[in-house]
């Protein structure tokens, strides 16, 4: 897989198009790099932790660092549709590929992923081999802590970047895997862990912000940003998904006029408003019916959809069947549910 800075970037006109897309491998990427030396035999020691704190087992794994996932998965399932939130992704054996709006993002033991902003998602996990499971981390990223650290002047400076996607792939480095393998390691010693964790885990946000294209994830932290701007109107169009969308009100809540929100909306998230605001809504609903048992009709209503057959309209077209088919498949498929949630999770 070559070593790619940004998505791979291809139309994918709906979620149920795109689901295609991601099982077909859209653009094959080109052979890997060979990894240096060093950063070789410290993923080999992130494989070998992350298979410690598994203990054998497929699925999910919420260690004692707050905000810390590890995830093996033997046997990954279809795409999965989710909502990443601010995080860093990092890979030890196999691969991801994720679709954001018409972006695809794809990463692997050579690569770490950063998001930075609340964005809907369809995500696939692959595996190296039959005999090596896929198998990941993701660590939270604390925006308040990052606005700390960029308010410190003894930060290098860095050219300020205009808003851009809420999501970037940037190729790994020892200063960003060592203070990683630290941090898991500290996993054996729980009584360093309220001390420590949260010096580690300030290391690696500096580490993000200084490596590669840190200057994005800079953006969501400075004060009045037009990055931070949108951040807090997608975290208000999380809360008030339900109700009907008003591009005007959004805008003049973020004193930005509509032309420039609708400009950097998409620059952030890859997606209108209103593209944004459906997929919340679809991705909440089914929420609903697989994992609260709600029916068709109750999840749509909660949602905000006032048309039942609007509403089946457009969850096929996201998610490939009409709700209750959909809900079939999922009773069918989830026997095992703590890998059927890790997938979807680490997707």
């Amino acid at each position: 897989m070559g070593p790619l800075r940004g998505p791979h970037r291809d139309k994918a006109p709906n979620m149920s198009e795109a689901t295609s897309e991601i099982t077909a491998a859209v653009g094959q990427p080109a052979q890997p790099m060979p990894l240096e030396p060093e950063i070789d035999d410290a993923r080999k020691e992130l494989v070998s932790l992350l298979k410690h704190i598994m203990g054998g087992q497929d699925g999910t794994v919420i260690t004692a660092v707050p905000g810390l996932h590890v995830f093996c998965i033997s046997k990954p399932e279809g795409p999965k549709h989710a909502f990443a939130s601010p995080a860093l992704g990092l890979i030890a054996q196999g691969s991801k590929r994720i679709i954001v709006g018409d972006d695809i993002y794809v990463y692997d033991p050579m690569h770490y992923l950063v998001t930075s902003v609340d964005l809907p998602v369809c995500g696939q996990v692959r595996v190296a081999s039959n005999n090596e499971p896929y198998l990941g981390l993701r660590l939270e990223l604390a925006l308040d802590d990052i606005g700390e650290l960029i308010r410190d002047d003894k930060l290098p400076a860095k050219a300020n970047a205009p808003a851009s996607r809420g999501m970037y792939v940037n190729r790994i480095a020892m200063p960003v895997l060592e203070p990683v393998l630290r941090l898991l390691r500290l996993l054996d010693t729980p009584e360093d862990v309220p001390i420590m964790a949260p010096l580690i885990k300030r290391e690696i946000m500096y580490r993000l912000l200084v490596n590669g294209e840190g200057a994005r994830l800079r953006q969501i932290a400075l004060q009045d940003s037009h990055t931070q701007r949108i951040a807090k109107a997608i975290s208000a169009l999380r809360v008030n998904y339900a109700q009907s969308l008003r591009v005007e009100d959004m805008a003049r809540a973020v004193h930005m006029s509509v032309s420039s929100f609708h400009h950097h909306f998409k620059a952030v998230t890859a997606m209108s408003p209103l593209q944004y605001q459906k997929q919340l809504r679809l991705q909440e609903a089914r929420r609903q019916m697989l994992i609260a048992g709600a029916d068709v009709a109750s999840a749509a209503h909660n949602v905000g959809y006032e048309s039942p057959s609007q509403f089946a309209r457009e969850y096929g077209r996201m998610f490939g069947a009409p709700p209750l088919r959909d809900k079939r498949r999922w009773l069918g498929e989830a026997g095992n549910d703590a890998i059927a949630a890790a997938s979807m999770e680490a997707a």
